[in-house]
């Protein structure tokens, strides 16, 4: 199992380009269920996710191509039939994303059999809400051994979908089922994450009619087929900053290029608040931080526009160090703090009690031994040892590499001492 070693103690200095959306880019693989004609899709990441979610494609029926084109990484998925709705356990597990090709599957042949979803340990993150959806769409839902068995054998059909609280999911699978119903649906309470906007806009490049992508009341009119398309994946808002706290815990001056300052808007105010100069772009943006103490500054997750989630564990790593006692709440996920004893084995200040995490901070980290719970805490613990003094040796990055691209390289090519150790214990 491979691991990452850091040297800290050394600024960040140069540039990074910022990946395609991960979370963007499944939820787009997914839509080339929906017509027979190519999806192609531009800046692309290549992660462990991905590739999971072309292995379960190419199992139901598309043909794939990955290759270097002029806008970068670009994948054109071609699904002239669907050769099987059957989503399996030993595909499905290693990725809770992967469970919304059971929406296109229905919408498209009209049945499918899809294994419950697996994916990161950060608390209980049931499927009802998706389910429900597909229901008020006049899906007919069964569950058995562990498999939703679905049918709609005349089509779904226009609906009202009314969500009890934000789910970004929920809301993409609703809008993947509904492109091709017969009639209006409408979806009520729906998520705001630009990642709802960027599936909406290459459905919509499709063909597909929708309103309202980006606000909680989202309108639908379903059309016979979709077309191919050509789209480039947005830019991947949990990596821009989570390099843009990288750069505030290490030190330097970092250009972020195609970084959307818009979409961490609330992360920035608060790194901001803390200490950090942010010069916002047209084109990305630069993070500096030379001299001065981080502050220490509180936040509580909730859903877009508000604090994400996914930059949580990155956060309370940047206060770790801050001067003063800071206030970590976490309301999305009720798990979410599993990072915090490995942060406490490099020397942060931390406790914990329910859903909250009070950040004393240190005047300095060490380096450690320490084990990655999820994808944002690996990562979290990479930045927190950027900023340690000796070295910290990341195990489990698995986590890690289903959703950053090049993390080594991109690190090292702005100063940082960051390799792989692999399974034999080298670089």
């Amino acid at each position: 199992m491979d691991r990452i070693a850091i040297t800290g103690g050394e600024p960040l200095c140069g540039q990074i380009a910022i990946s395609g959306a991960k979370n963007s880019a499944i939820k787009l693989m997914a839509a080339s269920l929906l017509t027979d004609a190519p999806l192609r899709l531009t800046n692309m990441p290549r992660l462990a996710d991905t590739r999971l979610m072309g292995a379960l494609l190419r199992r139901l029926g598309a043909e794939i191509e990955e290759r270097e084109g002029p806008d970068g990484s670009e994948t054109v998925l071609t699904t002239r039939e669907i050769v099987s709705a059957f989503a399996p356990y030993d595909l499905v597990r290693q990725m809770r994303a992967s469970f919304n090709v059971l929406g296109p599957l229905l919408a498209r042949s009209g049945h499918a059999k899809v294994s419950l979803p697996g994916g990161c340990e950060i608390g209980a993150r049931p499927v009802d809400l998706h389910l429900e959806a597909l229901r008020a769409l006049g899906a007919q839902i069964d569950l058995h051994e562990g498999y939703i068995y679905a049918q709609a054998p005349r089509g779904l059909k226009g609906g009202r979908v009314e969500f009890p609280f934000s789910s970004v999911g929920a809301t993409e699978h609703a809008m993947l089922a509904a492109v091709l119903a017969d009639g209006v649906t409408e979806l009520v309470g729906a998520a705001r994450e630009p990642e709802i906007i960027d599936l909406a806009q290459c459905l919509g490049a499709m063909g597909a009619r929708i309103e309202g992508a980006g606000t909680s009341h989202i309108v639908i009119t379903g059309v016979g087929s979709l077309s191919g398309a050509d789209y480039a994946v947005a830019p991947d808002r949990i990596e821009a900053g989570t390099y843009a706290m990288a750069v505030a815990m290490a030190g330097g001056e970092v250009r972020l290029t195609r970084a959307r300052a818009e979409d961490i808007a609330a992360l920035l105010d608060k790194m901001e608040q803390a200490g950090v100069e942010v010069e916002r772009l047209n084109d990305g943006l630069i993070v500096r931080r030379n001299g001065a103490r981080l502050r220490a500054v509180d936040v509580e997750t909730s859903p877009y526009p508000g604090f994400p989630t996914d930059l949580q564990a990155q956060f309370m790593a940047l206060m770790s160090l801050a001067e003063g006692e800071s206030v970590v709440r976490e309301t999305v996920f009720e798990n979410r703090f599993m990072h915090v004893p490995e942060l406490r084995r490099m020397g942060a200040d931390i406790t914990t009690t329910g859903r909250e995490a009070r950040v004393r901070g240190v005047e300095r980290l060490e380096g450690a031994p320490v084990m990655a719970t999820d994808l944002r805490a690996s990562v979290g613990l990479v930045i927190a040892g950027l900023a340690a003094r000796g070295e910290t040796v990341v195990d489990r990055v698995y986590h890690l590499d289903r959703g950053f691209e090049r993390l080594e390289d991109k690190l090292s090519a702005c100063g940082a001492k960051v390799r792989r150790l692999t399974n034999g214990g080298g670089v």
